[in-house]
């Protein structure tokens, strides 16, 4: 909330009111979409292993049982097992391509020096495990697998972190994220390049025009959807007549589909619609306005959000029933724990990712090359970079793939379980350590990141004796009120004072806000972020996107230049650094000062942020002291 509230107390002759059972779905959906599905997951292997020691032959015979799809003389025999591995997980390699596209063209992979610290760890984290790897699988005679340690399963990376990870996860989780990301890419190349056998290259032919006519797709008027789907079925056919493995289908396809930030003025058209619906509601309104929200939004985003469910809780736990029944019987077991493969899986996965992702961090940081930020310190990419040794999906993927013989599938596959609990277990350890090792009493209250004038909105001399550091929301009314006591503070110390705005909008509470703040951003690319910032303080009502766009225009500014600014990759990353700035320092409500790199508890009028200043001992440390302010 804005600022802290009382709740009246209760009436005593209002009798307590009964407390309401909460539904399964409800339940589930508190653990949260990340938890539940790698939940899901688990007790999918589970279910696994036990069917698997029960009952191998039911188990084997159940995902051996022949399908026929076809029509005509056209006919596809797949196993139940080969249509999970082929077919469904096709469609998660699709989800993979579509976060990776993402990544590059609006996320935080748009940046070389955004993006070089999780870039150099997963490089390292796909090359030290397979090196590991090799050296200690050769005398097994499998050496050629090192494919089987390369990979990182995001959903279990997440699921974990979400379970073991730090209380303020921020910006670690976006490392992992982009380090996966990275991973994944690498992962999939090895797959086609390495992994591909009876390669017949004519049909490939095929899936490059079908991939061709996907790239064009994005230009038909209408009915996108089923040329999309029609092509996407040619193109996985062709992959699968040609010999590479059909689920690289997925990701080429997943490449070509266009993403990017909502247009303004496409989203205020869809406003307009919906606003006619509710005026006069009708069926053909009522298209209109949904079809117009829809398209506003890339379709790269759409499918990801519609595929997700499916993929987290249904494709995902399926793969795992199907691939992770590994028979734990004495004999195996102790054929594992001597078997050169298992140690290798196991040693690549937990000790060659955490040396490669931690090592390569930490050189980074030795060297001090690449945007760490706020929050993403050693002892949180410690207890990281173990998770990323779960390699689970794509890694008992590989298995199939890369042996044949089943004695020796079931040890990789002990091997890539057993490596998983580890990495989890490791995870947590070293997580419990350095929450013990680093209390989180005092989150927050020194700010984070000195005050810099590459990067900062700032107001006064860098050389000023007194900084006031504001976190706000340009739609907080509270943030409104502290405007008036900071011009105040300005007037009464003049050249002594230093003021700087970051970003913290409150999302929950006010729609606009992030509108708001990444439309300020595209102002400062024209030198008028503080013009800007007191129209947007000026009416708080009316920050729609024609209300914006009427205000960048107002103040003078290329207006078309503007516009295309506010969806610029650039844009959205200054803001969501702010956010997650905030984040780390565990602000939850605006305004949230810092007086001299202190945070300040109490009230905001001028008179009391005066004496604060003037009280302070601590003067901020400063980057570049010669630099101009705004």
């Amino acid at each position: 909330m804005s600022a802290s509230t009382t709740s009246d107390a209760p009436s005593p002759e209002r009798a307590p009111r009964p407390r309401r059972r909460h539904s399964i779905a409800e339940k589930i959906g508190a653990i949260g979409q990340n938890r539940a599905a790698a939940l899901l997951l688990l007790i999918a292997t589970v279910v696994a292993v036990v069917w698997a020691n029960v009952a191998h032959g039911a188990y084997e015979a159940f995902w051996e049982m022949e399908l026929t799809v076809g029509l005509g003389d056209i006919r596809l025999d797949f196993t139940l097992h080969a249509l999970v591995n082929d077919a469904l997980m096709a469609i998660f390699f699709f989800t993979v391509g579509l976060e990776v596209r993402r990544e590059f063209a609006i996320g935080e992979l748009t940046s070389w020096s955004r993006a070089l610290v999780p870039v150099v760890a997963a490089l390292a984290g796909l090359i030290v495990p397979a090196l590991l790897f090799f050296w200690i699988a050769l005398p097994s005679g499998y050496a050629h697998a090192w494919g089987v340690v390369i990979s990182t399963d995001t959903a279990f990376l997440v699921g974990a972190l979400a379970l073991v990870g730090p209380r303020i996860p921020g910006r670690l989780r976006i490392f992992l994220l982009s380090l996966a990301v990275v991973d994944d890419i690498g992962a999939l190349s090895i797959i086609a390049l390495v992994y591909t056998e009876n390669f017949t290259p004519l049909p490939l032919l095929i899936a490059a025009v079908g991939l061709v006519g996907v790239y064009f797709t994005r230009y038909l008027p209408s009915g996108r959807g089923p040329v999309y789907a029609t092509l996407a079925i040619i193109v996985w056919l062709a992959f699968l007549a040609s010999g590479v493995h059909p689920t690289l289908a997925g990701v080429a396809i997943a490449l070509l589909v266009p993403v990017y930030r909502p247009n303004r003025r496409d989203v205020e058209h869809a406003l307009d619609l919906a606003r006619t619906f509710r005026q006069s509601p009708n069926t053909e309104y009522a298209r209109a306005a949904a079809n117009s929200l829809r398209e506003s939004i890339s379709i790269n985003e759409r499918l990801q959000s519609a595929y997700a469910p499916y993929v987290a809780y249904v494709i995902l736990p399926l793969f795992a029933l199907a691939n992770a029944g590994v028979e734990l019987t004495p004999e195996i077991l102790a054929g594992a724990m001597t078997s050169a493969l298992t140690w290798g899986i196991v040693i690549g996965l937990v000790a060659g990712k955490f040396l490669g992702v931690f090592g390569s961090s930490a050189m980074l940081r030795l060297l001090k090359i690449g945007d760490f930020g706020p929050g993403l310190t050693l002892d949180r990419i410690a207890g990281g970079a173990p998770l990323c040794g779960i390699g689970f999906t794509i890694s008992l993927f590989i298995v199939d793939l890369a042996i044949d013989d089943e004695v020796a599938q079931n040890e990789a596959r002990v091997g890539v379980l057993a490596a998983s609990v580890l990495a989890f277990v490791v995870a947590t350890i070293v997580f419990r350590v350095s929450d013990a090792l680093h209390p989180d009493v005092q989150t927050g209250e020194t700010l984070v990141r000195p005050v810099d004038p590459r990067r900062d909105h700032i107001f006064g001399s860098m050389q000023a004796p007194y900084e006031i550091v504001e976190y706000g929301d340009f739609q907080c009314p509270f943030c409104l009120k502290a405007s008036g006591s900071i011009e105040e503070v300005r007037r009464e110390l003049g050249d002594q004072l230093r003021y700087v705005w970051r970003h913290a909008p409150l999302t929950t509470q006010h729609p606009n806000a992030l509108a708001g703040a990444e439309a300020s951003e595209a102002a400062a690319l024209q030198g008028r972020f503080f013009e800007f910032e007191r129209g947007l303080f000026s009416d708080q009502e009316h920050q729609l996107p024609s209300d914006i766009v009427r205000l960048a225009a107002s103040l003078g500014l290329d207006v078309e230049r503007f516009e295309r600014d506010l969806t610029a990759p650039e844009v959205t990353a200054r803001v969501r650094d702010d956010m997650l700035d905030a984040e780390a320092m565990n602000i939850s409500s605006v305004p949230t000062f810092f007086l001299n790199g202190r945070r300040h508890h109490g009230p905001y009028d001028a008179q009391t942020l005066i004496r604060s200043l003037q009280a302070s001992p601590e003067q901020p440390a400063t980057p570049r002291a010669d630099a101009s302010a705004e």
